[in-house]
């Protein structure tokens, strides 16, 4: 079904709407009377509903003309559910075990509906602050960023296909215009957006205003994300839209809202056995990454790419180097990237139930302030980090 013309839904409409689409209302059986449908968007865009009958269940997300967490004032296209649906079901071929089915696009409502990951499948933000271990979380990530990394990039594409896949995604304007301005801009200024925790982070904002050298850092990670296309990625790839069990991790961003905490409570002498946890997994996430995108590297360096032909990147210990500095220079970019969401996340816009939990403004600050120096000198000193190891040593530097 294609409706007319764009109209919110709401949880009465969207019944008749399922009803009317056979994509949607054969996921439940086509039965209607024991239907529950839930809104769970409390994201920062888009209205989430779960729609569970006896038979089945999705969950539909669609696209309104606004940013949602802020209200009219910042408005926002519509089409950006086109391109996440694009997004979604080309990596759900890349990735399947890792991407959720999409079932349904409605390109006139802006509406997605895909596959509903029931409990005990939760935010892995959630989980991560009731302090619950995935053991098999950093296997599961580096197993999608490989895969969807390297097979959407000129190392294993033409460039013709390359080229065509941009030219696809280069109607995304608006929703990467809203990252360069939240992300890249809006923390180096006086932005009516921009918030923190006040007073205690008061000077710490007006740093960040301040720092010469981390405006120019800044400038070039935004030059580097408006103008690079080197692969199709995620583009909201943070612990907010992971969805987790011990034995399942989901990428996701329709399900940013859902209920459910995890089933631990941290005590003081767990959150020390915990935060090890947390730093192992980090270590063994980039760890595994570069490991698989190397290996598909060297299964595919005879295969269609274009980025390094063959017949010129002939010789083992010039494969070497080239794979070197490539693995290298992304490195150096992630760190760069992760820091700038950092940074946004504590003076600008959008912030994380991480530090929002914490209900004491004072200790709240504290954390606050040293995720924010560590995320300063991970982008001014991204370039002198050699490997994952020197960031684990500079975290704990930082909290010694």
């Amino acid at each position: 079904m294609a409706s007319a013309e764009f109209r919110p839904l709401d949880e009465k409409s969207l019944i008749e709407y399922i009803k009317a689409t056979p994509s949607l209302s054969s996921k439940i059986g086509n039965k209607f009377d024991d239907l529950t449908i839930k809104e769970v968007g409390d994201g920062n865009l888009n209205f989430v509903y779960i729609v569970i009958g006896s038979s089945g269940s999705f969950v539909i997300k669609q696209a309104i003309p606004y940013v949602r967490s802020v209200g009219e004032s910042l408005p926002m296209t519509k089409e950006r559910a086109y391109f996440e649906t694009l997004a979604l079901t080309e990596h759900g071929q890349l990735c399947p075990d890792h991407v959720p089915e999409v079932y349904h696009f409605d390109p006139k409502m802006y509406l997605i509906g895909m596959r509903y990951l029931e409990p005990p499948h939760i935010i892995l933000r959630k989980g991560l602050i009731a302090g619950v271990e995935y053991p098999l979380l950093a296997e599961h990530m580096s197993e999608y960023m490989a895969r969807t990394l390297f097979r959407t990039s000129l190392l294993y594409r033409t460039t013709s296909e390359h080229k065509r896949a941009v030219a696809e995604f280069c109607g995304n304007v608006e929703l990467c215009r809203l990252t360069e301005r939240v992300v890249f801009s809006d923390p180096y200024k006086v932005s009516e957006l921009n918030r923190w925790t006040s007073p205690y982070l008061d000077h710490d904002a007006e740093a960040v205003r301040e720092d010469n050298i981390l405006k120019l850092e800044v400038a070039e990670l935004k030059s580097k994300f408006c103008e690079r296309a080197q692969a199709l990625i995620h583009g909201d790839l943070h612990t907010g839209s992971v969805m987790v069990t011990p034995n399942s991790t989901q990428m996701d961003t329709l399900m940013k809202g859902m209920t459910g905490n995890g089933d631990a409570a941290l005590d003081w002498a767990s959150f020390l056995a915990y935060k090890e946890w947390i730093l192992r997994t980090i270590e063994e996430t980039w760890t595994l990454f570069q490991k698989k995108f190397t290996a598909l590297w060297h299964q595919h360096k005879d295969g269609p790419g274009e980025a390094y032909l063959p017949e010129i990147y002939n010789k083992p210990e010039l494969q070497q180097l080239i794979q070197e500095k490539y693995v290298k220079d992304l490195f150096h970019d992630s760190l760069g990237f992760g820091a700038a969401k950092m940074i946004r996340r504590i003076v600008g816009v959008a912030h994380v139930e991480d530090f929002e939990s914490i209900k004491d403004a004072s200790k709240r600050a504290a954390c606050e302030r040293q995720a924010l120096e560590l995320a300063k000198t991970l982008l001014k000193e991204r370039r002198k980090f050699q490997a994952i190891s020197g960031v684990i040593s500079a975290i704990r530097k930082l909290q010694s």
